[in-house]
């Protein structure tokens, strides 16, 4: 008994004795770290604070840096938040999940600010047995020679690959397919990942023509023609301008550009990729109308264009053309963006103040093709920070055939706003390529969550719909909607 309490005293004193010189050896590594810290920090001449307040300055930039990740869970109120809210990544995260969506005691949302939409629900709304499901659109029927039909309103919007990772494109093509959406390649070019799901694929080309660009960046026309032999491939987006950088081309920075992503581009491995700010052989309206027809021709699918809406006389200049030069010459679709921003890198001046937002810009479009009797022959796709119902229902009644979304789909994939799309450090694996940061993001986990929240919020733009009185949601027009004046005050669409 005594030999067991002596060894364990030994023990006791054995283990205090080691923790004694643990700590004494961490308060003089810790003595010498701050005194390494102060040196540099009252040496260094590039930043005030720090040379000021040597050490305890540090903290400045680091309560900066952490600010921005603590705030939409500490101190940001649920409707406040900037680019999207709680309440709206709230939403999202519950239609991903395919959980309920309801919520109790009362709305949350202002409904005197302006700019805003309140729907006019109808006296009389269809009963359940009288609904009936989005009727089907098509592209390039008559003038393409494999038009693309669909039944889908929601639609996954561009994402390069290489702006986004491996796992991320594989969950979006399994729950697209999953869903009946389509998927847009964005500029950066197809891959193996885009095909796996079995999903309809709308292939963009951007301005530096990644995956269908020549030795000089020029086109290809037997790559092109190697990407519309692929069946999944249904359409081909002319790429002009996007909602983040109108006026800039696309920008993936080198450390994103892995063996994988150059061998899709067509670029050289760990270097920055930029794209031109405009397609070189694109350079005026005629030009544009040349090269949809030339994309047609060469691929047999339909063809059209995306844009940032700012200037718009060169719209009306395109609608003239096209009814001189005959409807064959016209696109079959024009995806127009909003000009709040997007995903990708792009200067801080592009993205707050270039360009017009969607709820301007769609309403413009639609009333323009109208007049020169061209809204028949070529369908309307409107993208921009359309993740929830009611926006993706507004859309609707300003004229938009279908919407695309790549926003929503990021937070149905997992992402919390972490503002680090730009780099190579997402913490969710969406935007990096840094494997031990994709590990956490599971492509059969995700790709169910794509396809319930593609499904859910389309249920709920048809609950909206219904409410308005109309029996599928692509029966909804601007009757429908009444936006909130600089009063505070609900005014009819003008």
């Amino acid at each position: 008994m005594n030999q067991n309490m002596d060894a364990l005293q030994a023990f006791a004193l054995r283990t205090m004795e080691i923790s004694a010189l643990i700590l004494a050896f961490a308060v003089c590594a810790a003595l010498v770290l701050t005194l390494y810290m102060y040196i540099v920090d009252i040496t260094q001449t590039r930043q005030t604070i720090r040379r000021n307040y040597p050490v305890i300055g540090r903290f400045r930039y680091l309560f900066e840096h952490m600010g921005e990740f603590f705030r939409q869970y500490f101190f940001a109120h649920d409707r406040e938040e900037l680019p999207f809210n709680r309440a709206q990544r709230s939403w999202v995260y519950r239609a991903a999940k395919n959980i309920d969506s309801t919520v109790a005691f009362g709305s949350t949302q202002r409904i005197n600010q302006p700019g805003d939409y309140l729907f006019l629900n109808g006296a009389f709304p269809p009963l359940d047995e009288q609904t009936r499901i989005p009727a089907e659109i098509s592209f390039g029927e008559g003038y393409a020679q494999h038009p693309y039909s669909t039944r889908s309103l929601i639609n996954i919007s561009a994402m390069s690959f290489g702006a986004i990772s491996v796992p991320a494109i594989q969950a979006l093509s399994r729950g697209a397919a999953k869903a009946g959406v389509w998927l847009n390649t964005g500029e950066g070019g197809l891959s193996p990942y885009h095909l796996e799901g079995g999903c309809d694929i709308a292939f963009q080309l951007g301005t530096a023509k990644y995956g269908v660009r020549d030795e000089h960046g020029d086109l290809s026309e037997t790559k092109l023609k190697a990407i519309a032999d692929h069946e999944q491939v249904r359409m081909f987006e002319i790429k002009l301008s996007q909602g983040a950088k109108p006026g800039k081309g696309g920008i993936l920075p080198a450390a994103k550009v892995t063996a994988v992503i150059a061998s899709t581009r067509g670029i050289p491995v760990g270097e920055d990729s930029i794209s031109p700010n405009r397609h070189s052989d694109i350079g005026s309206v005629d030009e544009l109308l040349n090269m949809i027809e030339k994309v047609r021709h060469i691929t047999g699918k339909p063809t059209g264009f995306k844009a940032v809406i700012g200037d718009s006389s060169w719209l009306e200049e395109l609608c003239d053309r096209i009814n001189e030069r005959g409807l064959q010459s016209a696109p079959d679709f024009i995806t127009v963006d909003s000009a709040d921003g997007g995903t990708g890198a792009a200067p801080q001046s592009l993205m707050d103040f270039m360009g017009l937002p969607v709820r301007q810009s769609l309403p413009l479009l639609v009333e323009l093709l109208e007049r020169h009797k061209l809204r028949q022959r070529i369908r309307v796709i409107a993208s921009g920070k359309m993740i929830t119902p009611a926006a993706a229902a507004a859309a609707l009644c300003l004229g938009a055939d279908c919407i695309n979304s790549a926003r929503g789909f990021m937070f149905a994939l997992g992402c919390v706003q972490a503002m680090q799309c730009n780099k190579n450090t997402c913490p969710t694996g969406i935007t990096t390529h840094d494997k031990d940061l994709q590990k956490g993001l599971d492509p059969t986990d995700k790709s169910a969550r794509v396809s319930h929240y593609a499904l859910n919020l389309q249920h709920e733009v048809e609950i909206i719909a219904h409410s308005c009185g109309v029996t599928e949601p692509r029966q909804l027009g601007r009757q429908h909607l009444h936006t909130i004046n600089a009063a505070g005050a609900p005014a009819a669409m003008p």
